[in-house]
């Protein structure tokens, strides 16, 4: 019972889909790795997971989820844009072998009912064995 009001005060009830465009609920997608149930396996996993806690608000995990090497002290999200998709494009390395990667994708989002995106190619490193955003190129 608790577990269901805690769902549905966060909005992110098991049978809402994934803000990653994945496919599975966001309990058993991205909402793992916000949640520290699971950690991503490739750079593109972290980067949904990303988009994700971006779409859902989550500055703490995209914190977390942030190299040390190139991490802001403190994130503040502009709450005026809402993430409403994401594409990714292309994708080199980052598999579960790598030390590094890339993925290239799209996102998608509105402001002030203005449809705009943010076309970005990001590079990911391993740091204490997970993955890790490190920045655009």
């Amino acid at each position: 019972m608790a577990q269901r009001r805690a769902r549905r005060a966060g909005g992110h009830g098991s049978t809402r889909p994934c803000p990653c465009g994945l496919g599975p609920a966001y309990e058993e997608c991205c909402g793992a790795l916000h949640q520290g149930r699971t950690v991503a396996a490739t750079a593109e996993a972290l980067m949904r997971s990303r988009f994700s806690a971006f779409a859902l608000g989550d500055s703490g995990y995209l914190l977390r989820t942030w190299h040390s090497s190139t991490r802001p002290e403190r994130l503040v999200l502009d709450p005026a844009n809402r993430w409403t998709r994401l594409d990714v494009l292309d994708s080199e390395r980052g598999g579960m072998f790598d030390s590094t990667g890339t993925v290239e994708f799209r996102a998608h989002y509105r402001r002030s009912g203005r449809p705009g995106e943010l076309h970005e190619r990001s590079r990911f490193g391993r740091e204490d064995g997970q993955w890790r955003y490190l920045g655009a190129e």
